[in-house]
């Protein structure tokens, strides 16, 4: 039987409140559990100390004959100290899916025919002007 440390919600609607359990990893999440480790309620303040409360022998017990903390609750025994755990790092998380680059890609380049056109458009009244204003001069020269 392979036994894993998570939370097993109770609570009401829209107001959790979980209970931290070693239970058979096949059953329920809110289901039949061997032992209740621990509490967690995530609406206190984050530096509350009745947020998390563990019984951290009997937690330190359930790890020693092997049972597996979810990663929600190894992340709760990390901050407690009972139990070390690697960050892990999800570099794509940040990056915007093919459609959303495709589309970006598209407003940047009507963007730049949009400057281009407007650099043209200033570029050819000057133009005009400059044969426009010699013309003004030879006339006022002779």
């Amino acid at each position: 039987m392979s036994v894993s440390i998570r939370l097993s919600r109770g609570g009401a609607k829209k107001r959790p409140y979980y209970k931290i359990v070693v239970s058979n990893s096949r059953a329920p999440r809110d289901g039949k559990y061997l032992e209740q480790v621990g509490t967690y309620n995530p609406i206190l303040a984050k530096d509350d100390e009745n947020r998390v409360r563990l019984v951290e022998d009997r937690v330190r017990y359930w790890l020693g004959v092997g049972a597996q903390p979810t990663d929600r609750v190894a992340r709760l025994l990390d901050k407690a100290g009972i139990k070390e755990r690697a960050a892990t790092v999800n570099a794509k998380k940040g990056e915007p899916g093919q459609k959303a680059k495709d589309r970006a890609e598209e407003k940047a380049e009507k963007l730049r025919e949009a400057e281009e056109a407007a650099a043209a458009a200033a570029a050819a009244p000057a133009a005009e002007e400059a044969p426009a204003e010699a013309a003004a001069e030879e006339s006022t020269e002779a």
